[in-house]
């Protein structure tokens, strides 16, 4: 049995490893786990520049717009969950768009991610996008192939037009490996917290690896521009793919320190005449 699986771990590298390569990637071997505290550790440092930016965001008015795409238990949701978790939701939005109306089915494709575009201090983030014409619409057979050619013909030349307004555009691949995949969706079957995300077109997206990867291949090329170029992150080890790309997204954008008044509580009123009243009647069990 150890055999077995020493072999499974040298098959599963070796595939990290060609994947790395074809992605422009030094093969290497894996890092070890960060620890929880490690990571914890990495994490607040990156909370704090993230404040720093949602506060030079808001004094210049900049826009940025960021984009993660990937297979389904790639690990979008936790990378955008560590950015929100420390910062304001009027300047951090997230857009994560439902199935269209028959409406907006009538619309030129882009229309209904256009009016989420940032306005000035705010920070956009699409947990997925318009490319979704050129993933899961494409393979799961939501558009015809003559649609999404088009699409991928036309994208580069909106994206122009959005990075020309003055949107800093930000577009992140996450990649994880077939192995890894498997093990998260198993994952989601039985745990009570997980089981929203497998749908029907979940489980269809999971057996359709290969169409995904065409697909994807076929997006890289059509929209890896030098306006609007696409960044992949590997995304088996989560803890990682997190600190990795909050880093980038960092440093891809030239924000400063904006001076601040320092902070300092104000004495609190008193009034000895005051009598608290009794207005807990309907109390919360304490059950913990």
């Amino acid at each position: 049995m150890a055999h077995k699986q020493k072999k499974k771990h040298k098959k599963n590298d070796q595939k990290r490893a060609i994947a790395a390569v074809a992605f422009g990637h030094e093969a290497a071997s894996p890092a070890a786990p960060l620890s929880r505290k490690e990571y914890e550790a990495e994490l607040k440092h990156l909370h704090a520049e993230l404040v720093k930016l949602q506060l030079w965001v808001k004094h210049t008015g900049a826009k940025i717009c960021i984009v993660f795409e990937g297979r389904d238990g790639a690990g979008k949701g936790g990378v955008i969950k560590a950015i929100m978790e420390r910062v304001s939701p009027r300047i951090f939005r997230v857009v994560a768009l439902p199935p269209p109306t028959d409406r907006e089915k009538s619309q030129m494709f882009i229309q209904r991610y256009v009016t989420h575009l940032p306005a000035g201090g705010e920070i956009i983030i699409f947990d997925r996008s318009w490319y979704n014409r050129a993933g899961v619409d494409r393979v799961m057979g939501f558009c015809t192939e003559e649609q999404s050619k088009k699409f991928l013909e036309s994208v580069p030349y909106v994206e122009q037009s959005i990075v020309e307004s003055g949107v800093l555009l930000l577009k992140y691949w996450l990649e994880v490996s077939e192995e890894e995949q498997t093990r998260r969706m198993e994952s989601r079957i039985d745990d009570p917290r997980k089981i929203w995300k497998l749908s029907p077109m979940d489980l269809e997206s999971y057996a359709r690896w290969y169409d995904y990867s065409r697909a994807r291949d076929a997006m890289f090329e059509a929209s890896d521009t030098m306006w609007a170029p696409w960044f992949v992150a590997f995304s088996d080890d989560k803890k990682r793919a997190r600190l990795n790309i909050i880093s980038h997204l960092l440093s891809r954008i030239p924000y400063e320190d904006v001076p601040r008044e320092k902070i300092k509580l104000p004495k609190r009123q008193k009034d000895p005449t005051y009598v608290e009243a009794d207005y807990a009647r309907h109390r919360v069990p304490e059950r913990f």
